[in-house]
């Protein structure tokens, strides 16, 4: 009797401590990836230095100065942006060159003083700004070289990376509303809805990307978000399908059956109910869409149709480089760029594809 007692005793301990540690799916599937090394390195990584990469232009590369003390006041070029060089006595038209107002001032021992940034080479000025010269190797002044107008390389790669990398996350985005909202609502209504919308995208599917890309270029400059936008017109209809599945899936299920019993909208339903069981295919799939918006960028950069020059891309950097191909430099440095992103990315959604396969909490193991 004293053990039966000592046993139940013991049991009602420990179940307390059972439910303490027992994990939502989301949190064991967040756990799991973690213990994914190099996808969870390459995580932390590539978001560590995306963030840190919007204060490239006002910290660490820009030709502009971080701060000016000119006759007893501060000035912040970076930030306030272009100060002609006559503002701080200089005999030019154009904006100040603070590399040479540096050397200026110090040579004159002046009251005046300039602090630059880590890296004084910005990634627009070309061979009209004084110094800079056509295909310069790498050195201690210009990293990665120069390229075909006297354009530092470094610069133009770091900016080109916060470009591709938005645009990929941007394009994605998009995609992401307009396939989940179409998708669900195809998998949950069906019937003739569903219907139309099928023969609907099968006739979309067939639009000629690159073709409409080039009458639009033709008549617009492209910038940035027109680009998202014609990308983003086609790239959708992939997740349609994935949602599509889903939806047909889960709400044959009976906890779908039990929210129609209880009179729930079919608002909530989708919302509250099918959406949140329905989120693997959408976060698996999202770096590898990701991966598919940078190459579309950089492919039609690199056929010349993408964002207008002088825009850093790494699309036009890599057409520069494969025209001077003698110019190790030029074309390594953006191939280089892009590699490793895109490695970094594939190894992110490697690791989350293992992370939320189901068979691992399976209870069926």
């Amino acid at each position: 009797m004293e053990k039966q007692e000592n046993r139940a005793s013991a049991h009602v301990e420990t179940k307390p401590k059972e439910q303490q540690i027992s994990l939502s799916i989301l949190k064991k599937r967040w756990l799991k990836f973690k213990t994914l090394k190099r996808g969870y390195y390459s995580f932390i990584i590539l978001i560590v230095f995306y963030l840190v990469s919007f204060t490239f232009p006002f910290i660490f590369i820009s030709s502009r100065a971080l701060v000016v003390h000119y006759e007893g006041k501060n000035y912040f070029p970076t930030i306030a942006g272009f100060y002609p060089g006559e503002f701080f006595g200089e005999d030019v038209s154009g904006e100040a060159n603070y590399r040479e107002l540096k050397e200026k001032w110090k040579r004159a021992k002046s009251d005046n003083w300039v602090l630059l940034a880590p890296y004084e080479y910005g990634p627009l000025e070309d061979i009209t700004t004084e110094g800079n010269k056509m295909f310069e190797k790498p050195s201690s002044k210009h990293w990665l070289g120069s390229d075909n107008t006297g354009r530092d390389v470094f610069s133009r790669l770091m900016l080109g990376f916060t470009i591709s990398i938005s645009f990929g996350i941007f394009i994605t985005t998009v995609s992401y509303v307009i396939g989940v909202s179409l998708g669900a609502a195809m998998g949950y209504f069906g019937g003739k809805f569903d219907l139309i919308f099928q023969r609907f995208i099968e006739v979309w599917s067939t639009l000629p990307l690159l073709f409409v890309v080039i009458i639009i270029s033709s008549i617009v400059t492209p910038n940035f978000f027109l680009l998202v936008a014609i990308l983003a017109s086609v790239s959708w209809m992939g997740m349609t399908y994935f949602m599509r599945a889903e939806f047909y899936r889960e709400k044959t299920k009976d906890y779908v059956a039990a929210a129609l019993s209880m009179g729930q909208s079919n608002r909530k339903i989708i919302f509250k109910h099918i959406l949140p069981n329905s989120l693997v295919p959408i976060i698996t799939y999202f770096p590898f869409s990701v991966i598919s918006g940078i190459s579309s960028l950089v492919g039609l950069d690199f056929l010349g149709f993408g964002l207008p020059p002088p825009t850093p891309s790494w699309g036009q950097m890599v057409s520069v480089g494969l025209q001077n191909i003698t110019k190790w430099w030029m074309v390594l440095s953006p191939l280089g760029a892009l590699f490793i992103t895109l490695m970094l990315i594939v190894f992110i959604g490697e690791a989350i594809r293992e992370a939320f396969d189901p068979k691992v909490f399976s209870r069926l193991r």
